[in-house]
């Protein structure tokens, strides 16, 4: 990680420091009541994910741009294999989200953030949720959730 993403990241958690704890907990609450919704990034903070999620999001220009459709089928014909794996899928098109002003897309791409914040991999193009499974179930958290039979 450069420095330039650390502090990013740092300034993330400062702000979900200052932020009350029940304002925290309530993107996680609406998350655990129906984890196969999609939720607009600017609703939530990543920070208030952090070892509870992983975070999917999906950036785009526009919400007309074809990949960024084509992502959001692909996802909906999977959401219960992403919810199984913890997974919050997020999106942005209209910007001025915590995640864009962390992550800093271009156009449209697709970026994974685990729960402790490493951000997994950004993509160009739209996945199916088996790929994107694929990678989640080499992460070393999920490997140790496997083995604690937590998912």
């Amino acid at each position: 990680m450069n420095r330039r993403t650390f502090a990013r990241l740092a300034l993330a958690a400062a702000t979900v420091a200052a932020t009350p704890l029940a304002a925290q907990d309530a993107a996680i609450d609406r998350w655990l009541a129906d984890p196969e919704q999609v939720f607009d990034a600017a609703d939530v903070m990543l920070g208030d994910l952090r070892y509870r999620a992983r975070a999917l999001i999906v950036f785009a220009d526009s919400p007309e741009q074809a990949p960024f459709r084509e992502q959001l089928r692909l996802i909906a014909a999977g959401a219960a294999e992403l919810a199984r794996r913890d997974v919050i899928v997020l999106t942005d098109t209209a910007g001025g989200s915590d995640a864009r002003a962390i992550l800093r897309p271009r156009g449209f791409s697709l970026v994974l953030v685990d729960k402790d914040g490493t951000v997994v991999f950004r993509k160009p193009d739209p996945w199916t949720v088996r790929e994107i499974s694929r990678q989640i179930d080499k992460l070393p958290s999920r490997i140790q959730e496997i083995r604690d039979g937590l998912g």
